[in-house]
C-alpha cells in the first residue's frame, strides 16, 4: 500500500516551527503595505491590497493569545486560500520567517497532545516528526476561522455613541 506523503510549508513565529499544507498556500510576500482598519481584534493587523483585492492580514502571534509580533528582517506574509461554506477565503498570516516545503509521511504525524501547548487544541492537526523535532502541524481551517473571533459587528455597537440620547 502506498503511504500517504503530504507536503507542508513549514515556518518559525516565536521560535517554534509549525506547517501548513501546501495546497491551502497561494504565494508568500514581502511584510508591509498593511493598512490598519479600526475596531478589529488584535488577530487581526489590518489589510492589503493584492493586486486589486482586498485581503484581510491575521497576526498569527496574537490568535495564539500571544503579543503581537514585531517584524524582522525576515517577516513576510503568507497568502492562504481556502474554501469555506463554498466561498473562496483568501487571508493573509504574517509569520516570523518562512523555513522550507517539507514531505511529511503520514506514519510520521502524531496526533495533537490535549496539553503542554500554548495554542488552542482545535487549531493543531498533528504533530510532524522532522529530523527528530516536532512540527506542529495547523488545522488552517480552525485558525482562520472568523467565527471565533469576537463579533465584530457587536464589537462596534458596544462603543458609546458621541450622541447623548
Amino acid at each position: 500500500m502506498e503511504q500517504a506523503i503530504k507536503q507542508y510549508l513549514t515556518f518559525m513565529l516565536g521560535g517554534e516551527s509549525f506547517g501548513i499544507g501546501i495546497m491551502a498556500v497561494k504565494e508568500i510576500i514581502e511584510f508591509g503595505g498593511i493598512t490598519e482598519v479600526p475596531m478589529m481584534p488584535d488577530s487581526i493587523r489590518g489589510v492589503i491590497n493584492l493586486r486589486g483585492a482586498v485581503v484581510p492580514v491575521m497576526d498569527l502571534a496574537a490568535r495564539f493569545g500571544r503579543p503581537q509580533s514585531v517584524p524582522g528582517k525576515r517577516t513576510c506574509i503568507v497568502i492562504v486560500e481556502l474554501e469555506l461554506e463554498g466561498e473562496r477565503q483568501v487571508t493573509g498570516i504574517v509569520v516570523d520567517a518562512v523555513s522550507a516545503v517539507l514531505d511529511i509521511p503520514a506514519s510520521e504525524i502524531e496526533p495533537a497532545p490535549s496539553f503542554g501547548t500554548r495554542i488552542r487544541g482545535d487549531f493543531i492537526a498533528g504533530m510532524g516528526k522532522v529530523n527528530g523535532k516536532f512540527v506542529i502541524l495547523l488545522n488552517v481551517e480552525q485558525v482562520l476561522a472568523l467565527e471565533g473571533l469576537p463579533d465584530l459587528a457587536a464589537a462596534a455597537d458596544s462603543q458609546p455613541s458621541l450622541i447623548a440620547a
